[in-house]
């Protein structure tokens, strides 16, 4: 049998047992707090450190709050809470701007892991008020305004009661959210939600200065200077890290404004014209390549547009090449691409459905219309003006080429051999199609009526590439 070493521990425990237990006990915390301590206190001797992030659309460079804006600031967020920084600080000095880049912007304070505080150093009018209510504190100078957040339409009118409505929830979900005044944040943007003592005036959106702010509970602070704002947040002696706008998002801004946007469709459909008058791939493709490769590639990045955009446009465009490739004439497939592409576009310039108004709709088609008129008109312009410019002289045909001065398109032989003979077509007759004359097939046109495809047909008339044909 195996020997078997048996360990007997004492049923009852010594003084030295009890001893280690009580040590442990005690001094289990102490060690697992000593790392956390150590962190804390290394943290705590550091410079706070600040980030500083101005939205000056007041008299400024870019002058509204747009979607390429929104875009900046979800970049900066992002690395802020990656530098472990004390605090986010906007200093807001604008009238506001796109309603959509607004809420891109709120969403991205409001989710932000860092202490967030909107300086507003004169004004936080329309959207600005709706980013300063996102924020954890609002800090005003003296003599600053906030409100006035009614959505108005590109003519300066007063949007639609959905716009409105839409705004309305906004302002109270981040009200609500910012612990302030949800009705005060409601009246800022309808005019018919009367405040007590603060509307003084029916019928317009409260605005309010910073002491009628402060009074009421919608700013926490008012200061005279961004120093005096460190101190009461214990920022004093900070690190501050101003952040400026790199020049990729400069260029996406710039791209996406409506001017720019409107001058890319403009060059994209002057192109593409001038692509289908040419022979094979030229200038023309490669220059509406290019416009149509800024414009979406520039909505993408700022959330204008979304890839089931860029793919309606793709199969809109798939549509017309196989409607000019393959099928003759113009018909569904060509009218269904054109419809695809149209969509595409416009679909790309909206904003999100909930803030759709006919307003709006119709501004972005009335766009839509003034570019196509631009490109269709300097296509037929520059292409008449080409041939008289030395460059392009040796480029283009300029001289006519007339069958009266003896030009033919095909040998006169092939012309008569083709002259009577029959066939059968290929494809529906619309007044273009297909038929196979003694096992070739050639491109026919129909005399005078459409033919349906598998009918007998007789050439009555050839010259070159133009084969007229008439049921047999």
């Amino acid at each position: 049998m195996a020997d078997i070493t048996t360990y007997v521990f004492p049923r009852t425990p010594t003084r030295g047992t009890w001893i280690c237990l009580l040590l442990g006990l005690v001094l289990a915390p102490v060690t697992g707090s000593t790392q956390d301590d150590e962190e804390a206190d290394a943290k705590d001797q550091r410079r706070p450190l600040v980030h500083l992030l101005k939205l000056h659309t007041v008299n400024t460079e870019g002058s509204m709050i747009d979607p390429g804006l929104s875009a900046y600031v979800e970049r900066v967020v992002e690395d802020v809470e990656a530098a472990d920084a004390d605090a986010l600080i906007f200093e807001i000095d604008t009238f506001g701007g796109r309603v959509d880049a607004a809420t891109v912007i709120r969403d991205a304070i409001v989710d932000a892991d860092v202490l967030t505080i909107a300086y507003i150093n004169k004004r936080a009018i329309s959207a600005g008020a709706l980013i300063s209510l996102a924020c954890d504190r609002i800090v005003m100078v003296k003599g600053g305004t906030i409100g006035a957040s009614t959505p108005v339409t590109g003519g300066g009118d007063k949007a639609s009661d959905k716009y409105v409505s839409v705004m309305r929830a906004e302002m109270r979900a981040t009200a609500e959210r910012t612990g302030r005044d949800p009705e005060i944040a409601e009246a800022m943007v309808d005019e018919r939600i009367i405040i007590p003592e603060l509307s003084d005036e029916a019928g317009r959106p409260a605005t309010l200065t910073s002491d009628q702010a402060l009074q009421y509970g919608i700013a926490d602070e008012m200061v005279q200077s961004l120093p005096e704002l460190l101190a009461i947040y214990d920022l004093a002696g900070a690190e501050i890290v101003e952040i400026e706008i790199n020049w990729a998002e400069r260029t996406v801004r710039m791209l996406t404004h409506p001017v720019v946007t409107s001058i890319l469709l403009s060059v994209a459909i002057f192109g593409l014209i001038a692509e289908v008058r040419t022979p094979g791939w030229g200038l023309g493709g490669s220059l509406a390549l290019m416009a149509l490769a800024l414009f979406f590639g520039s909505h993408l990045i700022v959330h204008l547009a979304e890839w089931h955009e860029l793919l309606l446009f793709a199969v809109g465009l798939g549509l017309m090449f196989a409607e000019v490739a393959f099928i003759p004439g113009f018909g569904i497939a060509g009218i269904a691409g054109f419809a695809c592409m149209l969509a595409s576009l416009l679909l790309t310039r909206l904003p999100e459905f909930h803030f759709w108004s006919i307003e709006q709709v119709s501004s972005i088609v009335g766009q839509f219309a003034v570019s196509m008129i631009i490109g269709i008109v300097g296509s037929v312009i520059l292409l008449r003006a080409l041939p008289k410019v030395g460059a392009f002289r040796d480029l283009i045909l300029a001289g006519s080429t007339a069958g009266s001065e003896g030009y033919v398109s095909a040998p006169t032989d092939h012309d008569v051999e083709l002259l009577g003979k029959e066939g059968v077509t290929v494809t529906e007759l619309r007044p273009v199609g297909v038929g196979v004359f003694d096992g070739r097939r050639l491109d026919i046109i129909a005399e005078g009526e459409f033919i349906e495809e598998q009918t007998a047909v007789k050439v009555i008339s050839a010259r070159g590439a133009r084969v007229v044909v008439q049921p047999a």
